[in-house]
C-alpha cells in the first residue's frame, strides 16, 4: 500500500516543512507566529494537570485544545506537541483539529486587538481598502499579531454601527467614517 505524500523535499507551505530523514518523510508543523512563545511551567502544569485526568474520556481531543487555549490564550504548536504526547494522539491530528475550527487561534493576541468591520454596509464604504492599509502599517496580516505583541488585527463582521461606516475597533473603542487617512494618527494613540 502507498501512501501519496504532498510535498516535496526542502519544501514550504503553509502548515508544514517536508524532508527526508533515514528513508522517511520528516513533515515540521509551521509556526504561524513572529511572537515567541512565553509559555509558563505553571501554565504547563496545569494544562498537563487537566489532560491526565480527562485523557480517558472519549473524544477529548477538541475540548483538551478548548482547555489548552483557556489557559495559553492561543495554540502555538509547543502546546498542541504536548497535547498530542498526554493524549498518545499524532501531532498532525491534533494540528488538524486546530486549523479547521475557527474558534482555535494559532496566533496571540495583542494587547491592543484591532478588528476591522467588513460586513456589507463597511465594506462597500471601503473598509477593505482599510484593513489592507493596516496590514501594511503593521507588518501582519489578518489573525496575526506584530512581532512585539502590541497589535493583532482581525476581521469582524457588522458590528452594529452601520451608520458609521467604514468601521473599526481597537479594544473597545471604536472608530468610524474612516478614510485611511487617519490610521497612523488613531495607532498612535496606543
Amino acid at each position: 500500500y502507498k501512501r501519496q505524500i504532498y510535498g516535496y523535499p526542502g519544501e514550504v507551505c503553509r502548515f508544514a516543512h517536508f524532508d527526508f530523514y533515514n528513508g522517511r518523510v520528516n513533515i515540521t508543523m509551521r509556526r504561524f507566529s513572529t511572537v515567541p512563545f512565553k509559555g509558563t511551567k505553571e501554565q504547563e502544569a496545569q494544562l498537563r494537570a487537566w489532560l491526565e485526568e480527562h485523557k480517558a474520556t472519549p473524544g477529548v481531543a477538541m475540548p483538551a485544545l478548548q482547555k489548552a487555549q483557556e489557559i495559553y490564550g492561543y495554540l502555538p504548536i509547543e502546546v498542541q506537541r504536548i497535547v498530542a504526547d498526554v493524549l498518545g494522539k499524532p501531532l498532525a491530528e491534533i494540528y488538524g483539529i486546530s486549523t479547521f475550527y475557527s474558534q482555535f487561534s494559532l496566533c496571540p493576541k495583542g494587547e491592543y486587538k484591532i478588528s476591522v468591520c467588513l460586513g456589507t454596509a463597511c465594506y462597500v464604504k471601503g473598509s477593505g481598502k482599510i484593513y489592507d492599509e493596516l496590514q501594511k502599517k503593521l507588518g501582519i496580516t489578518g489573525g496575526e499579531c506584530t512581532a512585539d505583541g502590541k497589535f493583532s488585527l482581525d476581521a469582524c463582521r457588522c458590528i452594529g454601527a452601520c451608520g458609521l461606516a467604514p468601521v473599526m475597533t481597537i479594544n473597545d473603542d471604536v472608530y468610524g467614517r474612516l478614510t485611511g487617512d487617519e490610521l497612523d494618527g488613531i495607532l498612535a494613540k496606543y
